[in-house]
């Protein structure tokens, strides 16, 4: 039987769900839900999906025009298997959702997956087929996360045995490939025949300079999917893991000032450029810098993975959470117009981080917008939390969500004007981040919960 967790029993004290007295909680969460249709939902189905091939088309402009290549990341696609999962859920009555669930899934299993050696393929064109530069036939256990997250989602839509299957093969196959049963946590680059890479593999991939490397983001992604996967699957080895990697985002990969380390070695040493010149951290910046966006993305992962586990009075992540959102609200917050900016970086002798990249990505907006809320509700007595949250649906408004053609530019025009002409999508822009914070905002406010367990 389902049981509401409610953020008061993890912290014990607190409630996530009392409501603010000063908000039409009710009419923000109707105006929040029409923008999540009409804006964002509207826009990408059905007009993404591949007819001709299956899956999702993945590039088109700013005018929302397909563009002429059209290769598809295991990422993107399965980003949109989640997206219309959860959508086709909450909106049983509209069939393009499970339609388009549908043939994503089966492109997903059909194309992105290798039936000889197992994993999802990076990239493939998009009929399927092997690209011949750029990722070529090579693994990355960050889309085999999200192939998996998809799965699991497309399996409590439809509960097809065959879903529940397909999912359980992508874990099995991450844990006995990508699983570093010496210092734990989980190898990123995956050759075809499923072993692990570093520096001086032959490869033409974009992300070379990562290679060798532990990295935040796929961990804290692989918590995202064994959490959604637990939820309808709850085996003793996942449960294991999914409890390995909490404590390893929350212990060893957050820093005690509310920052994540974003790349380690294999033995889990952080990559630091800090005794370098600041003309090569600016030039090198992608291996250390505070991203802002993660952060605040990850306080919301640690309490969902929490939840996902059942652990009722689990104060040690829950204020490891709220460090992270308090972090980055206090040092990647525009204090003029609202927004969270895209990287800072704490230069050595310096005791609080500089802003080395102001833009404001989209994803980034999306995710404030749900861990604030969340935060604000948490902790009703910290009146900043909820300011914040109003003030930043305001920024995103303004500044980022394109009411004229639809959906979200790529960055918020106030620093990024230009922006207005950017991709509305590609293989690193699809509707995941803004569905899922705009899903997840318009629950808080019209049910007040968010998690389940069984």
């Amino acid at each position: 039987m389902k049981r509401l967790i409610l953020m008061g029993m993890i912290l014990g004290t607190v409630s996530l769900y009392s409501q603010h007295p000063n908000t039409n909680m009710s009419g923000l969460a109707d105006e929040i839900e029409r923008t999540l249709v009409d804006n964002e939902l509207k826009s990408w189905y059905p007009r993404t999906i591949d007819e001709q091939f299956g899956g999702f088309l993945t590039n088109f402009d700013a005018l929302w025009q397909p563009g002429e290549t059209q290769d598809k990341m295991i990422v993107t696609q399965a980003r949109h298997v989640w997206t219309t999962a959860k959508a086709a859920q909450l909106y049983p009555d509209v069939p393009i959702y499970r339609t388009a669930a549908n043939a994503g899934f089966r492109f997903l299993a059909e194309y992105m997956w290798d039936h000889e050696f197992g994993g999802f393929y990076q990239m493939r064109t998009r009929q399927g087929g092997p690209l011949t530069d750029g990722y070529r036939d090579e693994k990355r256990v960050y889309g085999n996360a999200f192939g998996l997250y998809a799965a699991a989602a497309y399996y409590e839509l439809t509960r097809d045995p065959q879903a529940l299957d397909f999912a359980q093969q992508i874990f099995h196959w991450i844990e006995a490939t990508a699983y570093d049963r010496q210092n734990g946590g989980y190898f990123q680059f995956i050759s075809r025949e499923g072993r692990t890479f570093g520096k001086g593999y032959p490869s033409t991939a974009g992300d070379s300079l990562q290679f060798g490397y532990k990295d935040q983001n796929p961990t804290i992604h692989l918590l995202e999917a064994y959490s959604e996967l637990y939820r309808v699957w709850p085996d003793s080895l996942l449960r294991q893991r999914l409890t390995e990697l909490l404590l390893l985002v929350r212990d060893k990969i957050t820093q005690p000032r509310g920052t994540m380390r974003l790349f380690f070695t294999a033995d889990w040493r952080p990559i630091s450029l800090q005794d370098s010149s600041e003309t090569f951290i600016r030039k090198n910046y992608g291996l250390d810098h505070v991203s802002f966006g993660h952060d605040i993305e990850t306080g919301y992962l640690l309490l969902e993975a929490s939840a996902a586990l059942g652990w009722h009075d689990d104060e040690r992540t829950a204020a490891v959470a709220k460090l992270l959102v308090d972090h980055a609200l206090t040092y990647g917050w525009d204090n003029r117009v609202g927004g969270i900016y895209h990287a800072g970086y704490y230069f050595k002798g310096e005791r609080e981080p500089r802003i080395i990249r102001d833009d404001k990505d989209w994803w980034s907006q999306a995710e404030a917008l749900n861990s604030l809320l969340m935060m604000s509700q948490l902790y009703p007595d910290e009146e900043k939390y909820h300011q914040a949250f109003l003030r930043q649906w305001e920024y995103i408004k303004t500044y980022v969500i394109d009411w004229e053609h639809g959906g979200w530019y790529s960055l918020g025009l106030d620093t990024r004007p230009q922006s207005r002409d950017d991709m509305k999508a590609h293989s690193w822009k699809g509707s995941y981040h803004t569905s899922r914070a705009l899903m997840n905002v318009v629950k808080m406010l019209r049910e007040g919960r968010l998690f389940e367990t069984h």
